[in-house]
């Protein structure tokens, strides 16, 4: 990725900002219809957020472990001891 001297613009920032959030599904629909716009239309901004959508894919899919019967039983006792 080559340096740009130009400065980025209000939306650009904005959107870079949010693109955790908007990948999380944590901005509400109006903020993610105008993120997503900026998106189709910015290739600068785009290509950020098709790598961490990428590699937010890559790890759901690989990071699938569960844990051991034994572990879940000795959580769920500890929390059925917890005060309420």
């Amino acid at each position: 990725m080559v340096d740009d001297p130009t400065p980025l613009k209000p939306q650009c920032d904005e959107a870079l900002h949010e693109i955790y959030h908007l990948l999380s599904g944590e901005i509400d629909d109006t903020k993610r219809a105008k993120i997503a716009e900026h998106l189709d239309e910015c290739a600068p901004c785009a290509e950020p957020y098709d790598f961490y959508a990428e590699l937010r894919k890559c790890i759901q899919q690989r990071c699938q472990d569960t844990a051991p019967p034994e572990l879940l039983s000795r959580i769920e006792a500890a929390l059925q001891h917890e005060p309420h």
